[in-house]
């Protein structure tokens, strides 16, 4: 497994999860199955986004920052979107993003940048 697929499946998992933090605002818990579903494309697009980043570029450091910068990146326009919860929605993105961008740092697959 690459790095690349790597970041797709962490992303999906921690898609699920993301989304799952919409439970702890009683307004939007009717529309949790929804939320949940678009956590998991946006998780999917930061594991694209990061696991191609983490392949070609194998700086730690900037891993990192780059996937707390996607995450929140991807949050801010959910957020936006939305036109409220900035707060509710950001933090576990960006959450998402750190931790993919650290997870797929991290990852050592047999696959080299070419």
């Amino acid at each position: 497994m690459n790095k690349i697929t790597f970041g797709l499946l962490l992303g999906a998992l921690l898609g699920i999860f993301d989304g799952l933090t919409a439970w702890f605002t009683p307004e939007v818990r009717p529309m949790l199955m929804q939320i949940v579903i678009g956590s998991v494309i946006k998780g999917l697009v930061a594991g694209l986004i990061i696991g191609i980043f983490a392949r070609y570029i194998p700086s730690f450091p900037l891993g990192v920052l780059f996937g707390l910068a996607v995450g929140l990146a991807l949050a801010y326009g959910v957020a936006r979107m939305q036109g409220k919860h900035y707060l509710e929605i950001l933090v576990p993105g960006g959450l998402v993003g750190l931790i993919l961008g650290y997870a797929t740092q991290k990852f050592h697959s047999s696959d080299a940048a070419t």
